[in-house]
Protein backbone atom coordinates (compact mmCIF):
# COMPACT_ATOMS: atom_id res chain seq x y z
CA UNK A 1 0.00 0.00 0.00
CA UNK A 2 1.39 3.27 -0.94
CA UNK A 3 2.14 6.16 1.54
CA UNK A 4 -0.98 8.65 -0.33
CA UNK A 5 -3.24 5.70 0.34
CA UNK A 6 -2.01 5.03 3.54
CA UNK A 7 -2.63 8.70 4.50
CA UNK A 8 -5.76 9.13 2.82
CA UNK A 9 -6.70 6.52 5.02
CA UNK A 10 -6.07 7.79 8.41
CA UNK A 11 -7.77 10.82 7.36
CA UNK A 12 -11.37 9.43 6.49
CA UNK A 13 -10.65 7.24 9.78
CA UNK A 14 -10.26 10.26 11.80
CA UNK A 15 -13.14 12.40 9.95
CA UNK A 16 -15.17 9.88 10.76
CA UNK A 17 -14.17 9.43 14.25
CA UNK A 18 -14.17 12.96 14.81
CA UNK A 19 -18.12 12.80 13.40
CA UNK A 20 -18.97 10.36 15.94
CA UNK A 21 -17.28 12.18 18.68
CA UNK A 22 -19.89 15.09 17.61
CA UNK A 23 -22.64 12.71 17.03
CA UNK A 24 -21.99 11.43 20.52
CA UNK A 25 -21.84 14.93 22.58
CA UNK A 26 -25.14 16.20 20.37
CA UNK A 27 -26.71 12.81 21.50
CA UNK A 28 -25.93 13.90 25.34
CA UNK A 29 -27.61 17.14 24.99
CA UNK A 30 -30.47 17.89 27.23
CA UNK A 31 -33.42 19.36 26.20
CA UNK A 32 -35.28 20.45 29.23
CA UNK A 33 -38.81 21.32 29.03
CA UNK A 34 -40.17 24.64 31.20
CA UNK A 35 -43.44 25.42 31.46
CA UNK A 36 -44.19 28.87 33.21
CA UNK A 37 -46.77 31.78 33.29
CA UNK A 38 -47.19 33.84 30.71
CA UNK A 39 -45.85 36.93 32.93
CA UNK A 40 -42.34 34.56 33.30
CA UNK A 41 -41.66 34.97 29.85
CA UNK A 42 -38.62 37.54 29.55
CA UNK A 43 -36.85 36.72 32.80
CA UNK A 44 -37.20 33.36 32.32
CA UNK A 45 -35.62 33.23 28.84
CA UNK A 46 -33.07 35.32 30.22
CA UNK A 47 -32.35 32.57 33.14
CA UNK A 48 -32.11 29.75 30.10
CA UNK A 49 -29.67 32.19 28.55
CA UNK A 50 -27.39 32.23 31.23
CA UNK A 51 -28.28 28.93 32.76
CA UNK A 52 -27.21 27.49 29.35
CA UNK A 53 -24.19 29.24 28.97
CA UNK A 54 -22.91 26.94 32.33
CA UNK A 55 -24.78 24.51 31.47
CA UNK A 56 -23.54 23.42 28.03
CA UNK A 57 -25.12 20.16 28.19
CA UNK A 58 -28.65 21.60 28.82
CA UNK A 59 -31.03 23.13 25.97
CA UNK A 60 -34.11 24.99 27.83
CA UNK A 61 -36.98 24.97 25.91
CA UNK A 62 -39.76 27.24 27.54
CA UNK A 63 -43.36 27.50 26.82
CA UNK A 64 -45.51 30.46 28.47
CA UNK A 65 -49.20 30.59 29.09
CA UNK A 66 -52.04 31.09 31.77
CA UNK A 67 -50.56 29.48 35.21
CA UNK A 68 -53.81 27.59 35.66
CA UNK A 69 -53.66 25.87 31.18
CA UNK A 70 -50.00 25.16 32.06
CA UNK A 71 -50.73 23.06 34.76
CA UNK A 72 -53.93 21.30 32.97
CA UNK A 73 -51.37 20.58 30.18
CA UNK A 74 -50.09 18.25 32.80
CA UNK A 75 -52.66 16.84 34.35
CA UNK A 76 -55.34 16.47 31.90
CA UNK A 77 -53.24 16.57 28.40
CA UNK A 78 -50.21 14.50 30.24
CA UNK A 79 -47.73 16.65 28.70
CA UNK A 80 -44.31 16.26 30.33
CA UNK A 81 -42.73 19.16 31.64
CA UNK A 82 -39.27 18.89 33.55
CA UNK A 83 -40.14 22.54 35.55
CA UNK A 84 -43.39 24.31 36.32
CA UNK A 85 -43.31 27.90 37.18
CA UNK A 86 -46.83 29.70 37.80
CA UNK A 87 -48.06 33.08 38.92
CA UNK A 88 -49.72 32.37 41.99
CA UNK A 89 -48.37 29.63 44.15
CA UNK A 90 -51.95 27.60 44.99
CA UNK A 91 -52.13 26.73 41.38
CA UNK A 92 -49.54 23.40 41.80
CA UNK A 93 -51.29 22.01 45.19
CA UNK A 94 -54.86 22.45 43.57
CA UNK A 95 -53.74 21.57 40.26
CA UNK A 96 -50.74 18.97 40.73
CA UNK A 97 -51.23 17.81 44.31
CA UNK A 98 -55.30 17.54 44.68
CA UNK A 99 -56.16 14.92 47.46
CA UNK A 100 -57.58 11.88 45.60
CA UNK A 101 -56.65 12.68 42.38
CA UNK A 102 -52.82 11.69 40.15
CA UNK A 103 -50.15 13.57 42.15
CA UNK A 104 -47.51 15.35 39.81
CA UNK A 105 -45.67 17.10 42.37
CA UNK A 106 -44.79 16.96 46.23
CA UNK A 107 -42.97 20.11 46.71
CA UNK A 108 -43.30 23.63 45.71
CA UNK A 109 -41.14 26.39 46.46
CA UNK A 110 -42.18 30.44 46.15
CA UNK A 111 -39.06 32.43 44.41
CA UNK A 112 -40.57 35.72 43.50
CA UNK A 113 -43.13 38.57 44.43
CA UNK A 114 -45.64 40.82 42.20
CA UNK A 115 -48.14 43.43 42.15
CA UNK A 116 -51.36 43.91 40.24
CA UNK A 117 -51.66 47.44 38.35
CA UNK A 118 -53.30 48.97 35.53
CA UNK A 119 -51.07 50.08 32.57
CA UNK A 120 -51.54 53.01 30.05
CA UNK A 121 -49.90 54.84 27.35
CA UNK A 122 -50.22 58.60 26.68
CA UNK A 123 -52.91 57.62 24.04
CA UNK A 124 -55.47 56.02 26.54
CA UNK A 125 -58.54 58.32 27.46
CA UNK A 126 -57.66 59.94 30.50
CA UNK A 127 -54.27 59.45 30.52
CA UNK A 128 -53.17 62.95 31.78
CA UNK A 129 -56.00 63.23 34.60
CA UNK A 130 -55.99 59.41 35.95
CA UNK A 131 -53.71 58.87 39.16
CA UNK A 132 -53.17 56.11 42.04
CA UNK A 133 -56.22 57.86 43.57
CA UNK A 134 -59.17 58.66 41.23
CA UNK A 135 -58.39 55.72 38.98
CA UNK A 136 -61.59 54.62 40.08
CA UNK A 137 -63.63 57.36 38.33
CA UNK A 138 -61.87 56.93 35.03
CA UNK A 139 -61.82 53.64 34.54
CA UNK A 140 -65.61 53.25 35.21
CA UNK A 141 -66.62 55.70 32.81
CA UNK A 142 -68.17 54.80 29.49
CA UNK A 143 -66.33 54.03 26.58
CA UNK A 144 -63.16 52.95 28.31
CA UNK A 145 -61.68 49.65 26.83
CA UNK A 146 -59.93 47.72 29.51
CA UNK A 147 -58.16 44.97 28.69
CA UNK A 148 -57.52 41.65 31.35
CA UNK A 149 -56.94 38.10 31.60
CA UNK A 150 -58.87 34.91 31.68
CA UNK A 151 -60.04 34.19 35.56
CA UNK A 152 -60.70 30.40 34.80
CA UNK A 153 -57.02 29.98 33.04
CA UNK A 154 -54.65 32.65 34.86
CA UNK A 155 -54.10 34.15 37.88
CA UNK A 156 -53.57 37.98 36.53
CA UNK A 157 -57.42 37.15 35.64
CA UNK A 158 -58.43 35.77 39.16
CA UNK A 159 -56.29 38.42 41.03
CA UNK A 160 -57.59 41.57 39.29
CA UNK A 161 -60.90 40.34 40.24
CA UNK A 162 -59.85 39.99 44.13
CA UNK A 163 -57.74 43.42 43.35
CA UNK A 164 -60.79 45.25 42.20
CA UNK A 165 -62.88 43.90 45.24
CA UNK A 166 -60.67 45.30 47.58
CA UNK A 167 -61.11 48.63 45.81
CA UNK A 168 -64.20 49.14 45.97
CA UNK A 169 -64.01 49.04 50.02
CA UNK A 170 -60.64 50.78 49.90
CA UNK A 171 -62.34 53.52 47.87
CA UNK A 172 -65.89 53.08 49.35
CA UNK A 173 -67.51 53.11 46.56
CA UNK A 174 -69.56 49.92 45.73
CA UNK A 175 -70.30 48.78 42.71
CA UNK A 176 -67.39 50.07 41.27
CA UNK A 177 -66.05 46.61 40.55
CA UNK A 178 -68.56 45.78 38.13
CA UNK A 179 -68.55 48.78 36.46
CA UNK A 180 -65.20 48.28 35.49
CA UNK A 181 -65.32 45.09 34.27
CA UNK A 182 -68.44 46.16 31.77
CA UNK A 183 -65.21 48.13 30.21
CA UNK A 184 -63.51 45.21 29.87
CA UNK A 185 -65.95 42.81 27.98
CA UNK A 186 -64.88 38.71 26.71
CA UNK A 187 -63.28 40.62 23.44
CA UNK A 188 -60.65 42.19 25.45
CA UNK A 189 -59.98 38.97 27.29
CA UNK A 190 -57.10 36.85 27.03
CA UNK A 191 -55.35 33.95 28.45
CA UNK A 192 -52.43 35.84 29.42
CA UNK A 193 -52.39 39.44 29.79
CA UNK A 194 -49.37 40.01 28.03
CA UNK A 195 -50.81 38.76 24.83
CA UNK A 196 -52.89 42.12 24.97
CA UNK A 197 -49.54 44.39 25.69
CA UNK A 198 -49.67 45.03 21.74
CA UNK A 199 -52.97 46.03 22.00
CA UNK A 200 -52.67 48.51 24.55
CA UNK A 201 -49.56 50.03 22.25
CA UNK A 202 -51.29 50.43 19.34
CA UNK A 203 -54.52 52.00 21.04
CA UNK A 204 -57.04 49.04 20.96
CA UNK A 205 -57.45 49.55 24.27
CA UNK A 206 -56.77 51.73 27.00
CA UNK A 207 -55.41 49.76 29.89
CA UNK A 208 -54.83 46.81 30.90
CA UNK A 209 -54.83 44.79 34.03
CA UNK A 210 -51.12 43.46 34.32
CA UNK A 211 -48.36 42.75 36.71
CA UNK A 212 -45.85 45.56 38.24
CA UNK A 213 -43.20 43.83 36.56
CA UNK A 214 -44.86 43.54 33.09
CA UNK A 215 -45.37 47.40 33.52
CA UNK A 216 -41.54 47.77 33.89
CA UNK A 217 -40.47 45.45 31.63
CA UNK A 218 -42.31 47.27 28.66
CA UNK A 219 -41.51 51.02 29.88
CA UNK A 220 -45.19 51.21 30.14
CA UNK A 221 -47.12 53.98 32.70
CA UNK A 222 -48.35 52.25 35.50
CA UNK A 223 -50.62 53.19 38.08
CA UNK A 224 -48.65 52.60 41.99
CA UNK A 225 -51.62 50.76 43.63
CA UNK A 226 -52.04 51.42 47.11
CA UNK A 227 -50.63 47.86 49.33
CA UNK A 228 -53.72 47.53 50.58
CA UNK A 229 -55.66 46.26 47.44
CA UNK A 230 -53.06 45.11 44.85
CA UNK A 231 -52.34 41.77 46.56
CA UNK A 232 -48.27 42.46 46.50
CA UNK A 233 -47.39 43.18 50.46
CA UNK A 234 -47.98 39.89 52.35
CA UNK A 235 -48.57 41.60 55.58
CA UNK A 236 -52.07 42.46 54.12
CA UNK A 237 -52.83 38.25 53.86
CA UNK A 238 -55.66 38.89 55.95
CA UNK A 239 -57.33 41.59 54.38
CA UNK A 240 -56.46 40.03 50.68
CA UNK A 241 -58.32 37.06 51.79
CA UNK A 242 -61.81 39.13 52.47
CA UNK A 243 -61.63 39.18 48.35
CA UNK A 244 -63.34 36.34 46.36
CA UNK A 245 -63.07 35.73 42.86
CA UNK A 246 -66.19 33.78 41.14
CA UNK A 247 -64.21 31.62 38.93
CA UNK A 248 -64.91 28.13 36.39
CA UNK A 249 -62.78 26.71 38.94
CA UNK A 250 -64.64 27.72 42.41
CA UNK A 251 -64.34 30.68 44.52
CA UNK A 252 -60.43 31.99 44.92
CA UNK A 253 -59.79 34.32 47.98
CA UNK A 254 -57.02 37.02 47.41
CA UNK A 255 -53.65 36.07 48.36
CA UNK A 256 -50.34 37.74 48.48
CA UNK A 257 -48.89 37.35 44.88
CA UNK A 258 -45.81 34.65 44.76
CA UNK A 259 -44.24 32.76 42.39
CA UNK A 260 -43.91 29.51 42.85
CA UNK A 261 -41.72 26.53 40.64
CA UNK A 262 -41.55 22.70 41.01
CA UNK A 263 -40.35 19.64 39.40
CA UNK A 264 -43.27 17.53 38.26
CA UNK A 265 -43.19 13.68 38.89
CA UNK A 266 -43.32 12.91 35.55
CA UNK A 267 -40.60 15.30 34.66
CA UNK A 268 -37.74 13.05 31.98
CA UNK A 269 -34.82 15.06 33.02
CA UNK A 270 -35.45 15.26 36.81
CA UNK A 271 -31.18 15.96 37.82
CA UNK A 272 -30.92 18.49 34.86
CA UNK A 273 -34.18 20.30 36.10
CA UNK A 274 -33.06 20.28 39.29
CA UNK A 275 -29.88 22.18 38.19
CA UNK A 276 -32.03 24.71 36.57
CA UNK A 277 -34.42 25.36 39.42
CA UNK A 278 -31.11 25.58 41.60
CA UNK A 279 -29.88 28.51 38.78
CA UNK A 280 -33.43 29.73 39.74
CA UNK A 281 -32.93 30.30 43.21
CA UNK A 282 -29.57 31.55 43.66
CA UNK A 283 -28.05 34.97 43.18
CA UNK A 284 -27.80 35.24 39.42
CA UNK A 285 -31.46 33.49 38.99
CA UNK A 286 -32.53 36.43 41.68
CA UNK A 287 -30.68 39.17 39.87
CA UNK A 288 -32.26 38.63 36.57
CA UNK A 289 -35.93 38.80 38.66
CA UNK A 290 -35.37 42.09 40.41
CA UNK A 291 -33.62 43.40 37.41
CA UNK A 292 -37.22 42.68 35.33
CA UNK A 293 -39.43 44.48 37.87
CA UNK A 294 -40.21 41.11 40.51
CA UNK A 295 -39.76 41.44 43.78
CA UNK A 296 -37.05 38.89 45.10
CA UNK A 297 -37.17 36.24 47.73
CA UNK A 298 -33.49 35.53 49.28
CA UNK A 299 -34.23 32.36 50.57
CA UNK A 300 -37.28 30.97 48.58
CA UNK A 301 -40.45 29.44 50.55
CA UNK A 302 -40.81 25.48 50.57
CA UNK A 303 -43.74 23.03 51.34
CA UNK A 304 -42.30 19.83 51.28
CA UNK A 305 -39.15 20.16 51.98
CA UNK A 306 -38.58 16.56 52.84
CA UNK A 307 -39.73 15.94 49.09
CA UNK A 308 -37.55 18.25 47.05
CA UNK A 309 -34.20 17.18 45.67
CA UNK A 310 -31.63 17.20 48.52
CA UNK A 311 -28.81 19.63 46.51
CA UNK A 312 -32.12 22.49 46.97
CA UNK A 313 -32.73 22.19 50.27
CA UNK A 314 -30.02 24.57 51.21
CA UNK A 315 -31.60 27.56 48.78
CA UNK A 316 -35.02 27.32 50.91
CA UNK A 317 -36.63 28.04 54.00
CA UNK A 318 -39.93 26.75 54.97
CA UNK A 319 -42.60 28.46 53.90
CA UNK A 320 -44.12 30.95 56.79
CA UNK A 321 -46.56 30.26 58.54
CA UNK A 322 -50.11 31.38 56.88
Amino acid sequence: MSYGHRHRLLALAFVGATGLLVASAAAETVELTVFGAGTLATPFKEVAAAFEAKNPDVVVRPQFGGSVMMARHITDLHQSADVLAVADYTVIPKYLMAPGQASYANWYAGFAQNAITFVYTANSQYAKEVTADNWLDYLTRPGVQIGRSNPDTDPSGYQTLQMLALAERHYNQPGAAAKVLANAPLSNMRDTETDLVAALQTGQIDYLAIYRSDALQHHLQFLDLPAAINLGDPTYAADYAQAVAQTKNGELKGKPIIYAVTIPTNAEHPAEASRFVAFLLGPEGRRIMAQDGFGTIEKAYVMGIDQMPADLRNLVVSWPSR
